[in-house]
């Protein structure tokens, strides 16, 4: 019933693209005839929105990952650096949620640990909507911030490094097994605002799974029941990509640029100059202030665009 249903949403999709796109050629061929201004004006405008879609849905048409329509679980650890590197991950934290409230996706805060003066250590988050993993799967790795710091007194220039991981959220559909003597469960109070009841007990839960050393928390929750059950469904989620990893590891290497856990992908330079560039496709933009406010869409195509390339390079 579930793939019933995406394929009728898809069907959909496509129908109502079929059905502007004859709205707008017939109005603008209207407009064009009657020689009116302001309805060719609106058509053409319309056609160029409407272009932009069509991008991002054919892009969507290669989503062929066995969990890239799925929501999935954002992480964001600071790297060394202190407060400076703990307000740069919190930075990036509110650039993926402005990303994801922008493209209508819901968010649910799993975890957050509080900087000692700002920003954050770590992060946790779930971002609940089709295809979300799909399209945020090549945002793991590091990210490297150089400003002049607000927290120099000397106003010195600094780089700052933060890490994203990004993984599915599985259903019932996707079996993991987990053996309990693998864990290590342990409870903690929950850090930052969460009422009385959340700060006074230990309701928040970290488990590790040992032979991995994979590492899940959750403190969303006031109950420790409530924070466990979440906790171990995010580290099966984990393990699960670990394993779809492992299988593309498996493949033929198709690009010296793959991405790499601990790889530095991403540059965003404040000072001197403003400019966002990727390192893996070359992708770069001025506007600093508009991709950490959640304009990042042009990076994620030109990642995807990439990774169909070489996969397309491959595969002949």
């Amino acid at each position: 019933m579930r793939e019933k249903s995406e394929i009728d949403s898809e069907l959909s999709r496509l129908k109502k693209a079929e059905s502007d796109f004859s709205t707008y050629r017939s109005m603008l061929e209207l407009g064009e005839l009657e020689n009116d201004v302001s309805t060719i004006f609106e058509m053409e405008q319309s056609i160029l929105d409407f272009e932009k879609d069509l991008k991002i849905y054919q892009l969507e048409c290669f989503f062929s990952g066995e969990a890239d329509n799925n929501s999935c679980y954002l992480e964001v650890h600071s790297g060394a650096g202190g407060t400076e590197a703990q307000d740069w991950a919190q930075m990036l934290l509110r650039m993926y949620s402005r990303w994801a409230e922008n493209h209508k996706y819901g968010i649910e805060v799993l975890e957050i640990g509080v900087g000692e003066e700002a920003g954050i250590k770590s992060a946790s988050i779930k971002i609940i909507g089709s295809k979300a993993y799909g399209w945020l799967k090549g945002e793991s790795g590091i990210h490297r911030l150089v400003r002049i710091s607000p927290f120099d007194s000397n106003s010195r220039r600094h780089t700052s490094f933060a890490s994203i991981s990004v993984y599915p959220v599985i259903d019932n559909s996707i079996h993991i097994e987990i053996n309990e003597k693998d864990l290590r469960i342990d409870t903690y109070r929950a850090s930052g605002a969460g009422g009385q009841h959340v700060n006074k007990t230990d309701s928040a839960i970290r488990i590790t799974h040992i032979p991995t050393g994979i590492v899940v928390q959750c403190q969303s929750d006031r109950s420790q029941h409530r924070n466990r059950t979440i906790a171990y469904e995010m580290l099966k989620s984990r393990l699960y990509e670990l394993e779809l990893r492992k299988r593309e590891e498996n493949r033929p290497q198709i690009s010296k640029n793959e991405i790499g856990w601990g790889y530095q992908i991403r540059s965003y330079v404040m000072q001197p100059y403003q400019l966002v560039k990727d390192l893996r496709t070359g992708y770069e933009k001025g506007n600093v202030d508009a991709v950490l406010n959640g304009d990042i869409d042009d990076f994620l195509r030109s990642t995807i665009s990439a990774k169909i390339c070489d996969i397309q390079k491959e595969d002949k």
